[in-house]
């Protein structure tokens, strides 16, 4: 635990906790699209649009939660704010589901390469561009702990 006590300090200090914690239930998030897109893509044979569309509402929901708990530690006063927060959420995230769609169309349509592959790929872009979202846009204007 002392390990981990000084790593927390020593990234808290820099400013990089919130990177490190959103890269760890990102990464949670992606398994959770992943292994969602795979299991109704592969085993359900469910097309690639809508597996995708699955495992992005899926994985949406585990990181607004995620994000908004144990991230960036949000506190909302109200309904009305957490309303707020979570169409701020859901407006980002719907921006970044075009550029999954558009990747994972890109990849596996145009240029006929590996579902699981563009999947790894497009999670890799949505990753990066819905952690700038959440902390320049989203997760900014209530209290933090």
């Amino acid at each position: 635990m002392n390990v981990y006590r000084k790593f927390h300090e020593y990234m808290a200090d820099r400013q990089l906790w919130d990177v490190v914690t959103y890269l760890f239930f990102g990464g949670l998030a992606t398994v959770v699209n992943i292994v969602s897109f795979a299991i109704a893509f592969h085993m359900l044979n469910i097309s690639w649009p809508i597996s995708n569309t699955i495992s992005w509402i899926l994985s949406v929901l585990f990181a607004f939660a995620t994000n908004k708990l144990w991230v960036f530690h949000t506190k909302t006063d109200s309904r009305r704010g957490l309303l707020w927060e979570f169409t701020k959420f859901m407006v980002a995230r719907i921006f970044s589901y075009g550029l999954d769609m558009f990747t994972m169309w890109l990849i596996i349509d145009v240029m006929d390469g590996s579902d699981l592959g563009a999947k790894i790929i497009t999670q890799i872009l949505v990753v990066v561009v819905n952690y700038v979202f959440s902390k320049v846009f989203i997760f900014t204007s209530h209290k933090r702990e």
